[in-house]
């Protein structure tokens, strides 16, 4: 299958979860036989207009982010590559609508892929339009497809296909016994709301335990401080931003994962952690898909505030321990990644040029 990819940003631009999720399903479709090329702003050195890298062909629409050239140039780049199917990102929203009315012409079905709204970005129109034009959406997660929904986006067509982990480093990993509770998001920004995490840890400063903080961003410092303030700094270790290698076996040493981010398209870091057999506890926010994972886990908890957050991990201190939770083999790289083939396929199906 020919794939071409819309996203005028890679992470070599602009190194957010969104650009991260669009990276690995790439690489996992091209490691998997596909032909895929990534249309985006040229980010690497040199006169080339086309890059390849892990058996991603990288091609420049342009050779530096501008939303306005990049939207005017691409039809004439999804007319050279020929797709079988487009997959573009969500965000600048009018890209995802220029590769929607550009997969009429090419006869491909485009789907978008619908990670999050960005404050960037332009008005909401953009993204009534990025919902309404394309084939079908795919959404990570409830939470993220009630969002495409609310911007016009038919329930039928938006698809849940969630983030994924290496499960198998997962089952392979060592085991660091550091910790007993661990947070972790990359990056710990303002959404991050560690500090909730933080005053459930204040109210058990009686009992022993142990904290790891992993992520690093601008809410790092703040974060640091609020333990300095609580007195508990001497217990909760910061690590700063990890690669899975490092921190999935804090993870399998670990008792209790919390979460308590108010915004979360899909909360990866507690997926790897449940993987890695953490009891997961979640403090529920409007904005966060977070509550999905652990709604039907049996180690799964879902509170309200930090005083509940507390009371859930006092009785958690009985669940045996686990470093592998099998039950969520099904959210490997390779399962999720035959979803987004089926996706594909599904909305060549409807297109109606299979």
């Amino acid at each position: 299958m020919r794939v071409a990819v819309v996203s005028m940003y890679t992470p070599d631009h602009r190194d957010t979860r969104g650009c991260r999720r669009t990276r690995r399903v790439a690489e996992g479709l091209a490691d998997a036989g596909h032909e895929v090329t990534w249309l985006c702003s040229q980010w690497w050195d040199g006169t080339d207009r086309s890059f390849r890298r892990n058996g991603v062909v990288y091609r420049g629409v342009t050779q530096g982010p501008a939303a306005g050239s990049f939207r005017s140039k691409l039809p004439f780049a999804l007319r050279r590559v020929g797709p079988d199917v487009i997959h573009a990102a969500v965000s600048p929203p009018g890209h995802a609508t220029t590769a929607a009315t550009t997969g009429r012409l090419v006869r491909a079905p485009v789907v978008v892929d619908w990670w999050e709204t960005h404050p960037t970005d332009a008005t909401a129109s953009g993204y009534r339009k990025a919902a309404r034009k394309p084939t079908r959406v795919i959404a990570p997660s409830e939470t993220a497809r009630t969002s495409a929904r609310e911007h016009g986006a038919d329930g039928d067509d938006v698809i849940v296909v969630p983030e994924s982990v290496d499960f198998e480093s997962v089952r392979g990993a060592d085991v660091d016994d550091r910790t007993d509770l661990v947070y972790l998001r990359d990056p710990l920004d303002d959404d991050a709301n560690v500090e909730a995490f933080l005053l459930a840890l204040a109210e058990l400063r009686d009992r022993d335990w142990r904290a790891t903080v992993i992520g690093d961003g601008d809410g790092r410092g703040v974060a640091e401080q609020a333990a300095a303030d609580l007195r508990i700094d001497d217990r909760v270790e910061f690590v700063g931003s990890l690669p899975p290698s490092k921190f999935v076996p804090i993870l399998k040493g670990a008792h209790v994962c919390a979460q308590t981010a108010t915004r979360e398209p899909f909360a990866d870091g507690l997926l790897w952690a449940l993987a890695a057999g953490c009891v997961g506890i979640v403090q529920y926010q409007a904005g966060s898909s977070a509550h999905e994972l652990v709604e039907n886990a049996d180690r799964g908890r879902r509170v309200t505030d930090p005083q509940e957050l507390a009371d859930a991990i006092v009785d958690c201190r009985d669940v045996p321990h686990l470093s592998v939770d099998e039950t969520f083999a099904g959210f490997d790289h390779d399962a999720v990644l035959a979803e987004y083939v089926d996706a594909y396929e599904t909305a060549q199906s409807s297109f109606g040029f299979l």
